[in-house]
């Protein structure tokens, strides 16, 4: 909604009779204007300070340090997350929400109340996981405190930056402590990750527990630039292997101990987060922070078991046009043990995925009218987590494809899952807010909100069928088989974190509507049961996004472009998703045109 200035209400005034119109002169007029001219550049001046103020002091919090260019780098610390700190954390972000409260909405410019609605769900996010402790597990079967602490590829740019990551690795010893604590309060006040879903995730500590140049943390060493030579080569070389071997490997080892020893032995049985220290609370402010929206339980349950229906209807139709004579349980048993649908390698399975993402290339100018200059490569997820991780996650330089237990990798699901984390899913979609016109504060540069960015990753499965990506059924069933998966989330986490599902009924529910393998469907209900609300985002925000496309077609007709609609999506960057809608809305009204007409090349 665009803001309501003192000129508008002062017009609204004159339309009911408040203000006798001969009283209006040009100068009044004028006067008016000026005035809601000052107020909206007060209004937008005091947000620009309040979230660029919030925004430096959380990187030096985090213990990141500026360049010369003036962009935020990892410092020579990790964050401090001791119990004080923690506090003076909240105490500080329940501040920063005071002053964002006293800022009048309606005297912001219309770019300023989007970075006003962003900024109050980040901040309203953080300040919520530290009310709630969560602090007190650092951990879920799908990632860990203890792991991405180091660069997936490539080394550091300059000497200082080597530095201060040796210094980081001699710090890490305090990082992990005090990690340690936190989840040691927390077993006292029953506030754990369940244990069921940790069983085997200690294993991922034992590769950093090897000395010396076998340690992942010596991979920034490994490719250290050439113009780093000599003498000064040596002594970060040096310096590194000291901190490996007397700072990184005891830590790791400590946490190894005690994942073994105590959390293991004493995290809770129970799976509900309802079963948690004032859980429903807790579990409705997760759904808050993942989804961007205010729904209850109850209600994402039931879209959950519409949408399930609905694929269901969608995947009999194509078992049908594959001839396979059998009911859809008799099919997905089909997929799961023939070995047509499966890679005999690893390069197999990788190649497979590159040639779906090079087929996509061919549409992308049909797809997005703005097309950014970066390119990912695709790789395989790291072995020390490859056991427990998902099928593939996609980002800024890379697309990781899970290729661990390969006869749990159906290559029929390869397209769906290569649209959504390479292009034009996550890779392109981080590519293009770097570079997309139009200059957004630094808050929301570095943010990432999962029910726009998972929305939009599940939406460009459905837009493969757009693009002719899927060449066979099979491959179509394994893109409705990923859209039934994420429908069965919105069952299956409000089943078990809302109604008391247990494992097993979770475990089925997902097994039987899916052509997911039995590996598959264990490691991600274990990631639903220990990471409440994470999974809500994908099916909410693809819901929307594909009501707002057919509310666009409607309207728009024969002017409706969709490199258009998707550059207003992408162009926003990540945002809550009622001001995905609120925009498309807009977008839709103004006559759906080009969002970028006008900019330079």
């Amino acid at each position: 909604m665009p803001p309501v200035h003192t000129l508008s209400r002062l017009a609204l005034a004159f339309t009911l009779g408040a203000i006798p119109l001969t009283l209006v002169s040009p100068a009044t007029l004028a006067q008016a204007s000026a005035v809601a001219e000052r107020e909206q550049q007060t209004a937008d001046g005091r947000l620009q300070a309040l979230y660029e103020r919030e925004y430096a002091w959380r990187q030096a919090m985090l213990g990141k340090v500026l360049d010369d260019e003036g962009e935020w780098q990892a410092g020579s610390r990790w964050a401090r997350v001791d119990p004080a700190t923690q506090r003076e954390n909240l105490a500080y972000w329940e501040q920063v929400l005071a002053e964002l409260d006293a800022i009048p909405v309606e005297q912001l410019s219309h770019n300023e109340q989007i970075n006003a609605a962003t900024f109050r769900q980040i901040v309203t996010t953080l300040a919520d996981e530290v009310r709630f402790k969560t602090f007190q597990a650092p951990l879920n079967s799908d990632s860990f405190f203890w792991t991405g602490l180091f660069p997936r590829m490539g080394g550091f740019e300059d000497i200082a930056a080597y530095q201060r990551y040796i210094e980081r690795l001699r710090d890490l010893p305090r990082y992990f402590d005090e990690n340690l604590g936190n989840m040691r309060a927390g077993l006292e006040r029953g506030y754990s990750v369940p244990r069921v879903t940790l069983a085997g995730r200690e294993k991922s500590l034992e590769a950093y527990l090897v000395p010396g140049q076998g340690n992942p943390f010596w991979t920034p060493l490994a490719d250290m630039p050439e113009n780093i030579v000599g003498s000064e080569r040596e002594a970060l070389e040096q310096q590194a292997l000291a901190a490996i071997n007397e700072a990184v490997v005891p830590a790791y080892s400590r946490v190894l101990d005690f994942m073994r020893d105590d959390y293991l032995q004493q995290a809770r049985s129970s799976l509900a987060a309802r079963d948690l220290p004032d859980g429903e609370a807790f579990y409705r402010a997760q759904i808050r922070a993942f989804t961007t929206l205010d729904l209850t339980p109850e209600e994402i349950h039931q879209r959950g078991l519409a949408e399930v229906a609905r694929i269901e209807a969608e995947m009999q139709a194509v078992i049908a046009k594959t001839g396979f004579e059998g009911n859809l349980q008799e099919f997905i048993e089909f997929l799961r043990t023939d070995p047509q649908f499966y890679a005999k390698t690893p390069r197999e399975l990788l190649s497979y995925a590159a040639y779906v993402a090079k087929k996509a290339d061919g549409y992308m100018g049909e797809v997005l009218g703005f097309l950014p200059r970066r390119r990912f490569t695709i790789l395989p997820v790291p072995e020390a987590i490859a056991p427990f991780y998902t099928s593939g996650r996609g980002g800024l330089n890379s697309c990781l494809m899970n290729t661990y237990d390969l006869p749990s990798r159906p290559l029929f699901n390869l397209p769906a899952l290569t649209l959504h984390e390479c292009a034009p899913g996550h890779a392109l979609q981080a590519a293009i807010a770097k570079e997309a016109p139009g200059e957004i504060p630094r808050f929301r540069r570095d943010n990432y909100f999962s029910g726009y960015g998972e929305g939009w990753g599940l939406y460009t499965e459905w837009l493969g069928t757009k693009m002719g990506v899927y060449e066979t059924p099979y491959e179509d069933f394994g893109r409705l088989s990923y859209e039934m998966w994420r429908a069965c989330r919105l069952v299956i986490d409000t089943g078990v974190h809302y109604f008391g599902w247990t494992r097993e009924q979770a475990l089925a529910y997902l097994g039987e509507r899916t052509a997911l393998s039995t590996h598959e469907v264990t490691t991600e209900v274990d990631r639903y049961i220990s990471w409440p609300g994470q999974a809500l985002a994908y099916k909410l925000g693809e819901m929307l996004i594909r009501r707002k496309r057919a509310e666009a077609e409607e309207a728009l007709g024969a002017d409706f472009d969709q490199r258009y609609f998707h550059d207003v999506i992408l162009g926003l960057r990540s945002v809550p998703l009622p001001v995905l809608e609120s925009e498309l809305d807009s977008w839709i009204a103004a006559g759906g045109a080009d969002p970028y007409a006008g900019e330079a090349p």
